[in-house]
This record gives C-alpha cells, sequence and structure tokens, in this order.
C-alpha cells in the first residue's frame, strides 16, 4: 500500500498530499486505498516537506518564500518531493504527476486527462521558477464557480499567486450574474455582500494551495474620503461625497468632484498632505484587517487626464507625488509595526518616472509594469526606445503603444528604481478574442515571456477573464509553463498540450487553428491594420482580401465539421470534451466571418446585422461553454467590427 508523509507541517502542505493521494488513485485505480501518515514518517512511500527538511540546496534562491524550488527524487516505490516554500511543494507534487503523465488542459473536471498506470515511473527533477511572479487577475464577467475553478488550476500549471482586484469586485460579479450582453438569460442580481463573502472563500482556497495572494489596486483615492467605489465604473453624478472630503479631490477644469461621475476614476489632490495622510490611514486600516494579503497593490485612480490641475499639484509630475504617498503609507505601516508588502505601479500618468522623488524603504515595495495601451503587434523582446518617450504634459498626455516605446518608458523608470519589477498584463482582458485562431496569442506570450528578462522583469500577473479557454486553453498552458521554464520550445508545448486535448490526430488541429489565425490576423481583427482607399485616405479593416479571407475560412469551417464528428465521442473524456470546444468554435466562426466579410467590404449595415446574429446566438449557447467562454467580454471586444 502507498503511504504519503508530510513534513513541516502547513495548510498548503496538508493539501499537496491530498493532491497526491488523489491523483495516485486515478491513475492506479486497483492500487487500494493511499494512506496519508502521521508527520515525519521516515517510512511512508512519498515525503512531502519543504527542502530544507531534507537537506537539500537551495541557495539559488536569493528569498525562499518567493522564489520557487521543486525537487523530486522518486522511484517506482515512491520518494521525496519538496519545494522551497510550502506553494513551491504543491507545484512540485503537479510536476511529479505531470511526470506521470497527468494534463490539465482546461479548467474543471473535465479538463483533466488522468493517464492509467500499472506501475509509478522514476523522476528525478529539480527546477527554480525563471520568474518569481506568475499568475492572474479577476477580470471580464465572473461566476464564483469559474473563480473557484481557475483557482484550483493556477498551481497545476506551476504559476503562484492569485489577484482579486477591488475591495469588492462588484462590476465583474454583474457582468455575469446579470448576464450583460447576453440577449437570452434571465439576469440574476447578487448583492455586494455575496461578492465579499464569495472573496473571502477565493482567499481561502488561495491561501490552500500556498499561493501568493495579490489584493486591491485601484479604490484608495476614493474610499479614504468616504467615497464609495462599488459601482467600479459606472458613472453615478448623484453618488455621495461627504461634503468635507470635497477639498481632497482633484480639480479638473476647474472643479473638484467626481471624475465624470466614477469615483473609482477620481484622483486626490496629492499635494495636499492632509489627503496624502488620509490615505495612507486607510491603507494601513486596510492591510490591519486583511492580515491574509501577500502584496498589496497601491495604485491611483483608473482612467486618464483626471489628475489635479491645482497651483501646487502643477509643480510636479503625478509620479512624484504618487512616490510621496508611498513613502507617507510605507512610514504608517512601519509605525504600526506591519510587513505588508506593497506594490506601485506604471501606468497611464504614472508611466513618466518621477523627477526628483525616490523609494525611501525598497525592501518593501515591488514595482509593476502595466503597458495597457500596448497594440500586441511586438513583443517584450524589442530593445527600449528612450528616444521615444514624449513630454510629460497633465492631463494631456499620449500614451505608448509600440513595444520599443513601451520598454523606453520601462527604461526610464528603472534608472530611479533598481528593485523588484514584474508586469501586469492584458493579454486576457481582450486579445484572445482578437485573435481567432488562438495560435498567434499563445506564440505571442511566448516571446514576450522570453523577452521579459532583458528588461529586468521577473514575471506578469495577466488582467484577463477567468473563462478564456477558447477555442483552447493552449495560451494559459503556454504563459504557466513558459514563465516556469522559459527553456522549453513553442513546438514542445504545442506537442504536450495539443496531444493531451486532441490525441493522436492533434495536428489536424493545430493546423486548423493555425490557418485561422494567419488568415484572419489580431492586427487586423483589432484594427491596427490601416488600408489606402479610393479617395487617398486610409482606413481600418477595409480590404477586399480580407473579405475574401473571412469567406474562405467560412467554406472551410463548414467543412472542418465532419472532421469534428470523427472525434467527438472519444473515450477519453478531456479528449472528447476538447473536441465538443472545438466544434462549438467552428460555430462560433461560422458566425464571425460573414461579419468580417461585410465590414471589409465596409457594409457597416450587413456587419451589424450579422453581429447581432452572432450575439444572439451565442447567447442561446452560452450555457453549454461558459466554463471556457466569457460571451460578456468577448461581445465587448468584438463590437469594434460593425462600428
Amino acid at each position: 500500500m502507498l503511504t504519503i508523509s508530510v513534513y513541516s507541517f502547513s495548510e498548503a502542505a496538508s493539501f499537496a498530499a491530498s493532491e497526491l493521494k488523489k491523483y495516485l488513485r486515478m491513475m492506479m485505480p486497483r492500487v487500494g486505498n493511499v494512506r496519508i501518515l502521521p508527520n515525519n514518517d521516515e517510512t511512508a512511500s512519498f515525503r512531502l516537506g519543504l527542502m530544507t527538511d531534507f537537506g537539500l540546496d537551495c541557495s539559488d534562491a536569493a528569498d525562499l518564500r518567493l522564489d520557487d524550488v521543486v525537487y523530486v527524487s522518486c522511484d517506482e516505490n515512491g520518494g521525496v518531493i519538496a519545494g522551497s516554500n510550502p506553494g513551491a511543494l504543491v507545484i512540485a507534487v503537479y510536476r511529479y504527476l505531470k511526470f506521470c503523465g497527468c494534463r490539465w488542459v482546461f479548467p474543471g473536471l473535465d479538463g483533466e486527462r488522468i493517464p492509467r498506470l500499472e506501475s509509478l515511473p522514476a523522476v528525478s527533477y529539480r527546477k527554480m521558477a525563471d520568474h518569481r511572479y506568475r499568475g492572474q487577475c479577476n477580470e471580464g464577467a465572473e461566476s464564483q464557480r469559474c473563480m473557484m475553478e481557475t483557482i484550483e488550476l493556477t498551481p497545476k500549471l506551476a504559476m503562484n499567486s492569485y489577484m482579486l482586484e477591488f475591495d469588492i469586485p462588484t462590476a465583474y460579479y454583474h457582468w455575469y450574474y446579470n448576464h450583460i450582453n447576453n440577449t437570452v438569460r434571465t439576469p440574476e442580481p447578487i448583492s455586494a455582500d455575496t461578492i465579499l463573502r464569495w472573496k473571502r472563500l477565493c482567499e481561502t482556497e488561495i491561501e490552500r494551495r500556498g499561493l501568493s495572494f495579490h489584493d486591491m489596486g485601484h479604490g484608495w483615492t476614493a474610499e479614504s474620503f468616504g467615497i464609495s467605489s462599488k459601482d467600479i465604473w459606472e458613472p453615478d453624478e448623484e453618488a455621495y461625497v461627504p461634503p468635507e472630503s470635497v477639498q481632497y479631490l482633484a480639480l479638473v477644469k476647474g472643479k473638484r468632484a467626481l471624475y465624470r461621475g466614477v469615483a473609482l476614476n477620481t484622483n486626490s489632490c496629492f499635494s495636499n498632505p492632509e489627503a496624502r495622510a488620509k490615505i495612507a490611514s486607510y491603507v494601513a486600516d486596510y492591510a490591519e484587517k486583511q492580515n491574509n494579503v501577500d502584496f498589496l497593490h497601491i495604485w491611483l485612480a483608473d482612467d486618464t487626464h483626471n489628475h489635479c490641475e491645482c497651483e501646487l499639484c502643477r509643480t510636479r509630475r503625478v509620479s512624484d507625488w504618487y512616490v510621496m504617498l508611498l513613502n507617507e503609507i510605507d512610514a504608517e505601516l512601519t509605525r504600526r509595526e506591519l510587513a505588508t508588502k506593497l506594490v506601485f505601479i506604471a501606468y497611464t500618468d504614472t508611466m513618466w518616472p518621477p523627477e526628483t522623488e525616490r523609494i525611501a524603504n525598497p525592501k518593501r515595495f515591488t514595482m509593476l509594469f502595466a503597458p495597457i495601451h500596448r497594440t500586441y503587434c511586438e513583443t517584450y523582446e524589442e530593445p527600449a526606445d528612450e528616444a521615444a518617450i514624449k513630454p510629460y504634459v497633465l492631463n494631456d498626455n499620449s500614451y505608448p503603444r509600440n513595444m520599443a516605446e513601451c520598454m523606453g518608458y520601462l527604461a526610464a523608470w528603472k534608472r530611479v528604481w533598481d528593485g523588484d519589477a514584474f508586469c501586469y498584463e492584458y493579454h486576457f482582458w481582450q486579445q484572445q478574442f482578437l485573435d481567432v485562431g488562438g495560435m498567434y496569442h499563445a506564440r505571442l506570450l511566448y516571446d514576450d515571456i522570453r523577452g521579459l528578462r532583458r528588461h529586468g522583469l521577473d514575471g506578469i500577473i495577466e488582467d484577463g477573464s477567468q473563462r478564456s479557454y477558447f477555442p483552447s486553453g493552449f495560451s494559459w498552458y503556454v504563459y504557466g509553463e513558459t514563465l516556469f521554464d522559459s527553456s522549453k520550445s513553442f513546438e514542445e508545448l504545442t506537442e504536450e498540450y495539443f496531444s493531451a486535448a486532441y490525441g493522436s490526430d492533434w495536428r489536424i488541429v493545430v493546423d486548423w487553428l493555425q490557418s485561422v489565425s494567419d488568415q484572419l490576423d489580431l492586427a487586423y481583427v483589432s484594427g491596427n491594420r490601416k488600408f489606402p482607399q479610393p479617395d487617398g485616405s486610409v482606413a481600418a479593416y477595409v480590404s477586399e482580401e480580407y473579405a475574401q479571407r473571412a469567406e474562405a475560412i467560412l467554406a472551410r469551417a463548414e467543412a472542418f465539421g465532419e472532421i469534428i464528428d470523427d472525434h467527438i465521442r472519444a473515450d477519453e473524456r478531456c479528449e472528447s470534451a476538447a473536441w465538443q470546444l472545438l466544434g462549438l468554435h467552428r460555430e462560433f466562426l461560422m458566425l464571425l466571418c460573414p461579419v468580417i466579410a461585410a465590414r471589409a467590404r465596409n457594409d457597416l449595415d450587413t456587419a451589424k446585422e450579422a453581429f447581432t446574429k452572432m450575439q444572439n446566438e451565442l447567447s442561446a449557447k452560452e450555457v453549454a461553454f461558459e466554463a471556457c467562454f466569457d460571451e460578456y467580454s468577448c461581445i465587448k471586444s468584438l463590437n469594434r467590427l460593425h462600428w
């Protein structure tokens, strides 16, 4: 009988043991029970613990809490599975199971491919993750079920972090439960209190797996002054602002008020020392109560061109006031003896680094680089072009779009900040729907990750929908695996994923999806290709060539139905589910291609009519594949096609 013993007990170590037991029993369904023995039992088949428990070297880790080292030394009878920290131990168990042949191709039970083994393989493996920060942040229309499933999937793909944006992320839940952009489903409103309790459930599941919990982001510039930001981006001109708080709001166009009626998008008068003190106190109060947070993100208001224009605020860049605020937050946390790690962000107007102010206590801080305005037509492999940095102009800035320019802004920041830095990225916000084949998107992620090190970046947290597994989960697989081990080739990852998801005929699927990505490329669908017009102008989308490409894909999609029908009843449930999802993607293409063809011929009325048909039919089918497909985000992303 196989047995498991845990050394250095922790909640994550106990979870790792239970996961190992579960999958051992599924891989060898006639093996009998797998017992978990009392701690530190040297007679156990499998011994799980920290690397230090077994005297294993992990000197290559600069910080054992943050740098994941996994170690596996097992034979057919079991062995040692260890990690540099409890979360790394959980990942080490999944790495061992991956060597056994397990694959997780999308969330949920249907996404698991578990081999049947007669005996266990010999595995000798040690790896320190190539990047420290590897995770995601909630976005899109999210259900609580999909949140649970993506948290569960995170360490299986070797990711170690999960971020929950906002104190109460009402918008994301409302988009799902009110079924925004779905023309069929009946709204199911839920309360902010329910959402808060669900957030706590998410936090518990994050902690159980030893994942680093990143929290908050926007909201401090409203909540600190008694102004609710629970409506997130919804404008409310009648929203209550305490009279005594008006003085702390940014002066924009001669008025101190909520910016366009949105509390979340309203900045503060950062030159006012009382305003900064109130924010510092509010952050410290939050950190004191939410003592399970590993990284607390301190961002300014969302949106752009909304900073204070008062006489004193004008004397410095926003980033200088921002760093001054960060230092005061640090001082307040220090006064209260709170060790909370803080994350500051280079985003919109703070892409320009401070001119005079500097972080006083670098050990507390990590920098987040968030190039939200990039086009996704180039990668982080581009060299930095600091000459492309535009002059800073208060509330009249334009933001970097190509990657050489984006990297120029990062290089300027790195001259005043030489500490920890990683990315906040948006590959799964809209881009996954703009590459309708998904293969360019996966390759873009791969190349982006491989380019991080040259710019001094140590990983990514992705802002994106938790339902970004359509037509497959390949992009997420590439994301997690490449951040963990960037030495793997793209071709190796392709075979690993598609053979697990689609079986022996996986190459047919790769060729099909690659042809869709090539013909209806992201640059075109996103509107970043421009075409000369007969009147001498240039325009996005208007191109007879792309109309014909869309019609060719439509014809191929019709024929591809026979191939799907031949595979959809595979014995392996994961394989069958993957082919079913591919069948739904084929139907999606058959609805989308007429939209693109009409748009490419500048027939906007026909494009809009076809788009409405697509939305209605996707709405009717959403329940069938909502765990992998976010209809709200898809419609929002592709809405540009009938403009």
